[in-house]
């Protein structure tokens, strides 16, 4: 019985002690900081607070009487939801370097077949992110708010609050955005061979299932929004098959290729 001498191991004498954990940690988050903070700059000055409350707006004010506007019921309103959307608006832009400092921060620990799938994965999950975004301001609100006012009374003046509003429609961002890194799950449960292609198939209609229940809970009660959901997720899920094989070969360990390309048993 032939035994293969192990490898040596590349991340043999790289371990550090904690206290330098805690010091790389304590850079990593420093420099998402100031990530942020030059995103905040940069939009404070353009398209700043108020362009960016105009440009989320247009969705709904596209079904507003032609005067109409939103209004702002708290007090404070006015000062913090403009301050709000600016934040949130620069987290979102400085989205691929956060993720990039969460992936600086445990590189250290990766192999090197690790490292060389990270970075286009957080490229096409960021990339996913603002496509699930861009999909709710172009497409998802206005048909929303166009069946939405299509039930309001002539009676009624449609006069939405702009702190509810904008609550409304970032936790639709979220949800998108999240939403669309299925592929990306799918692969990565794959690649770590927690479930096969085969059994991700035979879950296919569960799937559909549950991307249903998901959209029922996370969107607004209407028709419009819930399909906008659910339908992408079950096509991305399919996405997330299609790619997992290739992600999987692609992403070996050199170990795993030398194993996988030996003498089957039993020839």
């Amino acid at each position: 019985m032939s035994h293969t001498p192990p490898k040596d191991d590349e991340l043999a004498g790289t371990e550090q002690p904690f206290v330098q954990h805690l010091v790389e940690l304590r850079d990593r988050l420093l420099y998402a900081i100031y990530g942020v903070a030059a995103a905040v700059a940069v939009l404070a000055m353009w398209p700043g607070p108020n362009g960016l409350i105009d440009f989320i707006a247009r969705p709904i004010r596209a079904h507003m009487p032609p005067d109409a506007k939103l209004i702002a019921v708290g007090v404070f309103s006015p000062f913090f939801v403009p301050l709000k959307v600016l934040m949130l608006v620069a987290v979102l832009v400085a989205l691929p370097w956060l993720i990039y400092q969460l992936w600086a921060f445990v590189a250290p620990g990766l192999y090197s077949h690790e490292k060389k799938f990270a970075l286009p994965l957080i490229f096409f999950g960021s990339l996913l992110a603002y496509i699930g975004i861009a999909f709710v301001q172009f497409f998802v609100l206005d048909k929303m708010f166009a069946f939405i006012q299509g039930f309001t009374p002539e009676s009624v003046a449609a006069t939405p609050d702009i702190a509810s509003y904008v609550e409304s429609i970032l936790s639709l961002y979220l949800a998108f955005g999240m939403a669309f890194q299925v592929p990306i799950v799918v692969m990565l449960l794959v690649r770590f061979g927690i479930v096969d292609i085969a059994k991700l198939k035979a879950f296919r209609g569960y799937f559909i299932v549950v991307a249903f229940i998901i959209a029922a809970v996370v969107t607004p009660p209407d028709v419009i929004s819930q399909l906008a959901l659910a339908i992408p997720m079950c096509l991305l899920y399919e996405v997330g098959i299609l790619a997992a094989g290739w992600f999987a070969k692609v992403s070996k360990a050199p170990e795993e290729d030398s194993s996988g390309s030996g003498p089957a048993a039993g020839s």
